[in-house]
């Protein structure tokens, strides 16, 4: 069995649990406040009168209890035969009927009142998940008389009265020490089905700029999966690294999973500038228009507790990338594969908890004249920067103590007009280089994190960390292959280690580690203003249950 299946089935099995608990101690504070009741109008009316309806009213409590201790413990111990007879939706006015439909549909397929009740909370999860509906309810009623053992489940919305939203904010980028200006627009359920249209504009301090718009729509056809497209413009600065600026037009077609695939195609022209004329070499022979015709595949399991500060669990990505799909002679041609996987392990002392990772990819041309082809400078594998260790998944791509882009294979820029015109005794004491990156890289860590002794630090949840990271990258194509070999690509491994204080907000997260460098990295998060509903709040079973026992 798949241990997230059985993870989900150990979950499934809590809530169920919780649901009865919850039964039994409503009919418990029901029967106290009612005998309270028929107490007190016994007073008031007669001792004769009161004792008889005590009495009356003793025996109905005792049965209702029996029943419902009957009842939970019958679903706690035995399935409980029913099917679903008839799905009935209140309160749409936008939202069209086949949302609904693939929402619910594994709700038509359960043969148990246990599978019924875990059926019913997901369901709900997934409806309030589409962000269309300020409420929604699930009860559970008896079917029809003739048709015993059936159920009827009536849902109950009420959808948001503005469906549309805006988020705007200034991020930090520690890998290309850069920051940025970004804004979101966005409009829900337009149509009727449960899409959500946005647009993204973003502008950054370093010439980056992007312009994209996209729709997603859940659910795509009954899929377990979310239809996403979208188009971009994006313009971004590599030149104080590899001498080259970016341009990207293209548009894009995805599923997304509900759990962890997902897949893409992408349509992409490309066009790469020296603005400055001092690019090495190797980076001239890219320069120029290209276009990519891709398609993506992603594989993602997360089962760690938190993101930025994970106690437990472990979590891994693979990302396959085939490039080249088309008739055309100058397409690019590539696959690129990347793994990651993360594992995060408790000590039991002091919230303490170590965190391992280790992350690799490779690159390679594909083709007629494969061998001698080097692989396109933007889908290469650049380490280096100031990105926590900790946190998403992003492959081999984080090394502290670096400079951006600071590890790899390198090349001596082309002088430019004001260099070559300088004196004999006038020298550049450090002669720039462009970075090149690897088609080959493999990048570890180990990360220490425990509380602080103090007790205010521990309820704003600032702790320590010690780290040590280690990662190297190579071409595997290109000029320098013959320069390769896995004894030099071991000895030349960089290796950095450190120590800091991470103190976490509710707008972004600031990391500073000393040594070897001061650094800080900031992580703007969203919250919602609107309070999340308990998922076993949102089911009313009792119709059912009453018509079951």
């Amino acid at each position: 069995m798949d241990p997230s299946e059985s993870g989900r089935d150990g979950e499934d099995e809590d809530k169920l649990r919780e649901v009865i608990d919850a039964l039994e101690e409503e009919v418990e504070v029901e029967d106290r406040s009612d005998g309270g009741e028929v107490e007190g109008e016994g007073e008031g009316e007669g001792e004769g009168e009161g004792e008889g309806e005590g009495e009356g009213e003793g025996e109905d409590e005792e049965s209702s209890m029996n029943l419902i201790k009957s009842m939970t413990e019958k679903l706690a111990t035995e399935p409980v035969k029913v099917r679903v007879h008839d799905i009935e939706i209140k309160g749409n006015v936008k939202t069209k009927d086949s949302v609904f439909e693939a929402q619910l549909k594994e709700l038509r397929e359960v043969t148990t009142m246990q599978e019924l009740l875990q059926e019913s909370v997901r369901a709900n999860s997934r409806l309030r998940a589409l962000g269309i509906f300020d409420k929604c309810v699930i009860t559970l009623d008896a079917g029809p008389e003739e048709l015993p053992g059936t159920a009827n489940v009536i849902v109950e919305v009420e959808e948001v009265k503005r469906p549309f939203s805006g988020d705007l904010g200034v991020f930090s980028k520690p890998e290309t020490k850069a920051w940025t200006v970004e804004g979101t627009v966005k409009y829900k359920n337009l149509v009727g089905f449960a899409e959500t249209l946005d647009a993204t504009g973003c502008y950054g301090l370093d010439s980056t700029s992007e312009l994209s718009a996209g729709v997603i729509y859940p659910r795509f056809k009954g899929l377990p999966a979310s239809l996403a497209t979208r188009l971009t413009l994006l313009t971004q600065d590599w030149q104080r690294f590899s001498s080259y600026r970016e341009r990207l037009a293209g548009v894009s077609v995805g599923l997304v999973g509900d759990d962890q695939h997902d897949i893409s195609y992408n349509l992409t022209w490309r066009d790469l500038k020296d603005p400055s004329r001092s690019a090495s070499k190797s980076v001239r022979r890219q320069l120029g228009h290209s276009l990519l015709s891709a398609v993506k595949y992603t594989y993602k399991r997360d089962e760690r507790d938190s993101v930025f500060r994970p106690r437990r669990g472990i979590a891994f990505i693979s990302t396959t990338q085939i490039a080249g799909l088309g008739p055309d002679s100058r397409l690019l041609r590539f696959a690129r594969q990347e793994v990651e996987l993360r594992l995060a392990i408790p000590l039991g002392f002091a919230n303490a908890a170590v965190n391992l990772g280790v992350a690799g990819g490779v690159i390679l041309p594909w083709g007629p004249g494969y061998k001698t082809k080097p692989t396109p400078i933007s889908d290469r594998f650049f380490m280096g920067g100031h990105s926590s260790l900790l946190g998403e998944l992003k492959g081999p791509s984080s090394l502290l103590g670096f400079r951006t882009r600071g590890v790899g294979p390198n090349e001596l820029r082309r002088p430019t007009v004001a260099q070559t015109d300088k004196g004999d005794g006038e020298v550049d004491a450090a002669p720039k280089r462009d970075t090149l990156g690897g088609d080959l890289a493999v990048s570890g860590f180990a990360d220490f994190s425990f509380d602080l002794p103090l007790r205010f630090l521990k309820d704003y949840g600032i702790h320590a960390h010690s780290f040590i990271c280690a990662g190297n990258l190579i071409p595997l194509t290109g000029e320098n292959t013959s320069q390769w070999s896995l004894r030099n690509f071991l000895s030349n491994f960089r290796v950095s280690s450190g120590a800091g204080i991470v103190i976490p907000t509710k707008l972004f997260r600031l990391e500073v580690c000393l040594p070897p460098s001061y650094q800080i990295h900031i992580f703007f998060c969203y919250f919602p203003l609107s309070a999340c509903l308990n998922d076993l709040q949102m089911c009313n079973i009792y119709p059912l249950l009453d018509f079951l026992f």
